[in-house]
Formats: C-alpha cells, sequence, structure tokens
C-alpha cells in the first residue's frame, strides 16, 4: 500500500466555516502510507483531526510510531502540533524531520516554544510521547523497509524543503510553499544599473535553478503543488511572497512529465465555489494538451498509488 491522505490544505491560516467545506479550511497536513510506515508532511492545523483518528482507530493495535517531515517553521505548518493526541500517549515515538533554521534556535525550540505557558498549558517536557528532532539540508534518507525520501530546497522566505517519497516503485512529491526562482537583477538597458553580463548571469541562474526544482519532481505519480494565487493576482503584487500561481505550476508539471497534480495551499480569501470555478477552468484548458491529470486538492480525499 501507497496512499497519500489529505487532512488540510488551506495557505496562511484555518479559514473554517460554510464556504470552506468542501475544499477544507485546515492548514497544511498529509498523511502517507506506505506499507507499515507512516509519514505526517508537515503539523498545520489538520493534525489534529488526523491524530484522533489515529487514536480512535488504531491506538488498539499497539503504540503509534510515525516519522513527521516539516515543509518549514512558519506558522500555518506548525500550528496544530500541541493538538496532536498522540504527542499525549505514552508508548508514542515521533521523530521530527525539518530543514536546518538560520536562526540560532534549533527545531526543537521552535516546535516547542509553542507548548509553554505563554502560548499553551503543556510544556514540552511535560508530554508522553518519545520524540526525537532531526535537522535537514538536501539528502536522501532511507525510511526502511523499501521507503526512500529525497529532500530539495524551494524558494521561500524562509528556508523551506520540498519532498520526494519513493516506495515499491511508485514516487510522490511536494513543491510547497514555493514560487518560481526570477532573476534580481536589472534587464532593461534603460536602468541605470543594468549590466547586460550581470541580466544574463541572473537569468541563468533562475533558469537552473527552477531547472532543478522541476528535475526533483522529475516523473512522479503524484505531485502536490503550491496554487496559492492566480498569474494575475501574482503578478499584481504577490511576487517574493514565496508562493506559485496555477498557471506555474501547471506548466511545471507538464515539463516534469507528472502523471497527476494536486492544486494545493488554497488561498484563506478561496471560497470552495471559487475552488471548483477555478479547477473546472484549468482542468478543461489542458484537456487535449497533456498527459497530466490536474484536481484542486480536497480536505480527506485519498490517493493510492
Amino acid at each position: 500500500m501507497f496512499s497519500v491522505k489529505i487532512w488540510g490544505d488551506r495557505g496562511s491560516m484555518p479559514v473554517p466555516g460554510p464556504e470552506t467545506v468542501v475544499f477544507g479550511g485546515n492548514t497544511s497536513c498529509i498523511e502517507v502510507r506506505c506499507g507499515d510506515k507512516r509519514i505526517v508532511i508537515d503539523a498545520g492545523s489538520g493534525i489534529r483531526s488526523l491524530g484522533d483518528w489515529i487514536v480512535r482507530n488504531e491506538l488498539k493495535n499497539g503504540p503509534i510510531d510515525a516519522d513527521v517531515f516539516l515543509t518549514h517553521t512558519h506558522w500555518d505548518h506548525i500550528m496544530g502540533f500541541p493538538m496532536f493526541t498522540p504527542i499525549y500517549v505514552p508508548g508514542t515515538t515521533l521523530r521530527i524531520h525539518g530543514p536546518v533554521n538560520f536562526e540560532d534556535e534549533t527545531l526543537e525550540q521552535i516546535i516547542g516554544s509553542q507548548l509553554s505557558y505563554r502560548y499553551w498549558p503543556v510544556r514540552q517536557d511535560e508530554l508522553a510521547a518519545k520524540i526525537s528532532y532531526q535537522s535537514l539540508k538536501e539528502t536522501q534518507l532511507d525510511l526502511g523497509n523499501g521507503v526512500i525520501v529525497k529532500t530539495k530546497y524551494l524558494n521561500h522566505p524562509v528556508l523551506c524543503l520540498g519532498y520526494r517519497i519513493e516506495y515499491e516503485g511508485k514516487a510522490f512529491a511536494t513543491a510547497y510553499d514555493h514560487e518560481p526562482f526570477v532573476n534580481l537583477f536589472p534587464t532593461d538597458p534603460a536602468d541605470p544599473d543594468y549590466d547586460a553580463m550581470i541580466a544574463e548571469e541572473g537569468d541563468k541562474a533562475a533558469r537552473e535553478e527552477n531547472e532543478r526544482i522541476e528535475s526533483f519532481y522529475r516523473g512522479v505519480d503524484l505531485l502536490v503543488h503550491d496554487t496559492q494565487y492566480s498569474a494575475k493576482e501574482y503578478k499584481a503584487g504577490k511576487m517574493g511572497w514565496g508562493h506559485s500561481s496555477f498557471e506555474y505550476a501547471i506548466n511545471a508539471a507538464s515539463r516534469a512529465r507528472v502523471k497527476r497534480l494536486l492544486l494545493f495551499h488554497h488561498d484563506p480569501n478561496r471560497s470552495d465555489a471559487e475552488l471548483q470555478e477555478l479547477e473546472l477552468f484549468y482542468q478543461e484548458k489542458i484537456h487535449g494538451k497533456t498527459a497530466l491529470r490536474l484536481d484542486a486538492s480536497r480536505e480527506g480525499m485519498t490517493i493510492n498509488l
């Protein structure tokens, strides 16, 4: 069994309510099952429902054991951790992995800071679970039982990792929070700071970095990609915020011969009606032009690879 279940797919902050019941209002949390291995990607508000489900349905079978991979430590991707029920259950073993932080605090300190009396009634050292922390760079991990996890730095205002999980000849990858690399140097000859050689090098560097990202998820059976904005919204004032447009994600996935793409990290202001309209629009736009299958991520959906 190699399955992917979406427990949270909203970006920036949770938005529960009648206008988000179809696609979901919880922030990022994805559960991956590779045989007996459980991998959780991100601890957004969606991890609360996952933890409750595990305790209700699987605790009777023995202690809970899981690997948690954080894409990065922005609030919407870690905020659900204090309400992840298994951390209060004796016998639980969690291995939490995440990108090396550029500040002084360790991954354990960043996650644990939520579990202080300033924010929460239970402190980190009072948890019942056995929890270990591993800081990651670009690397490859062998989790055993044939499960391989590869990492790739993405383009975001804080260090952020994409994950590629390979198991039994299939592959699943994430590319969020991420926006395409662009040339940061002036390219207009009329600009007083313009330098033709530097502009050319900037174009080359951006192109090469984008190609590395596409190479990372090339040929995967399922890609979950950041699509918080439309191209119009992105260009109108969202550049540099660390997120991609629908158009960029679809074109990049098609170039990389991805088999199925899930549009992910939905903008908190996007209603179900708007997401349904956008999903249909892009499905029709690529129909007959590519083998790529495209869907907007929905909270609760499970995909078997």
